[in-house]
């Protein structure tokens, strides 16, 4: 009999935000075994062209991070 899933809307929402890192974060590590196809290749490079074009436009992942984890109250 399979087991299923934790339901993880009951760990708060840091938590979880935890866990998808934790989870995208060993995806990353094997990125390499991904299939990257013509059309994501030329959209990752229209997205790069664009963020040269203005780099300022990007927001550091520390300023993500803690607007995620310490929302305005």
């Amino acid at each position: 009999m399979a087991k299923s899933a934790p339901d993880y809307r009951k760990l708060p929402i840091p938590e979880r935000i935890q866990l998808v890192e934790a989870i995208w974060d060993s995806i990353a590590e094997d990125a390499e075994a991904l299939p990257l196809t013509d059309e994501l290749r030329a959209e990752l490079d229209r997205r790069w062209a664009e963020h040269e074009r203005d780099p300022s436009s990007a927001i550091p992942w520390d300023q993500v991070r803690s607007e995620l984890y310490e929302p305005d109250e």
